[in-house]
């Protein structure tokens, strides 16, 4: 995978990630559940022309040491991932997860993006439907359908995890998440998902990972609903994914969009891991947010 490695300070650790290089803005890419910054080595690779994307492990997340012990924590550490970069109004591009995680750190004014890039990561629900949706995913029966798909915290040894890591990239072509990923970039992803704890390894995010993120507050300010749009003032952009996970709420996405001038909507042909499977076109559209900001007049500072 192209790219360094690098450990960015938070308020109780260190995030892992990795720096693409690059030159001009500063763009943060964020992850969905499951994955972790080498899933964006594709994108990143068409972006470093003209900036300079970085890519974060989430806590609980790819080699990031840290585990989530609040639901709020894993977007709030965006915050003092920009502050520690010294980046002053990046672009941040955050897919599935992510997309809130970029949206909640913005509404909440840990951070002043010059644009969001929302890729296939949207909260269409009000509150009460979205807090039994989150109590959904912590049931058992949730907790072993992840298991039975993902592997979610599985511990396991050197040999098995290597088969496991071969069997998804031969099974690529026909998963559907991964199909018309490149079967080496599967194979960093899936690798930089198991962490090494003593003699073992450990395939993340766990299911307490995810209990952990989805225990939101029924009254927090910041919320995983529909409303915390009306916090954003800046230029947004919402990449939808044609078979992707709201292919079916178009209209709802649509209306978010038209809500607020400065805000698009674009439609992509992916499944919903977008930044694996339609690098080249996802890299176009954050390329045209990156000139946007380049072109917009410089700030005076009083």
């Amino acid at each position: 995978m192209i790219g360094t490695a690098i450990e960015l300070p938070v308020v109780d650790g260190v995030l892992s990630g990795v720096d693409f290089g690059g030159r001009g803005e500063g763009v943060l890419l964020v992850h969905g559940s499951g994955h972790n910054a080498a899933a964006w080595a594709d994108v990143a690779s068409r972006l470093v022309s003209e900036c300079h994307p970085i890519a974060i492990d989430l806590r609980g997340h790819g080699q990031t040491p840290l585990d989530s012990t609040g639901p709020e924590q894993y977007w709030r550490d965006i915050g003092g991932v920009v502050t520690a970069l010294g980046w002053d109004r990046p672009v941040l591009v955050g897919h599935s997860t992510g997309g809130y995680a970029v949206t909640a750190a913005t509404a909440s004014g840990l951070v002043e993006p010059a644009a969001l890039c929302i890729v296939d990561g949207v909260v269409l629900d009000d509150r009460n439907v979205s807090l039994a949706e989150h109590a959904a995913a912590r049931t058992t029966e949730a907790a072993d359908r992840l298991r039975t798909m993902f592997r979610y915290g599985w511990e396991t040894n050197d040999d098995q995890m290597h088969a496991y890591v071969e069997q998804c990239v031969r099974e690529a072509g026909g998963d559907w998440l991964n199909a018309g990923a490149r079967h080496e970039l599967v194979e960093v992803v899936m690798r930089r998902s198991f962490l090494r704890r003593g003699n073992r390894w450990v395939r993340r995010p766990t299911i307490e990972e995810i209990a952990t993120v989805t225990a939101v507050e029924p009254d927090a300010e910041v919320f995983p609903g529909i409303e915390v749009y009306d916090r954003l003032t800046c230029p947004m952009t919402i990449v939808l994914a044609e078979d992707g996970f709201y292919a079916s709420r178009r209209d709802e996405v649509r209306a978010v969009v038209d809500a607020v001038p400065g805000r698009r909507l674009i439609d992509i042909s992916s499944n919903h891991n977008i930044p694996m499977t339609r690098p080249a076109g996802l890299a176009a559209i954050i390329l045209d947010l990156v000139r946007d900001r380049a072109a917009a007049p410089v700030r005076n500072v009083d």
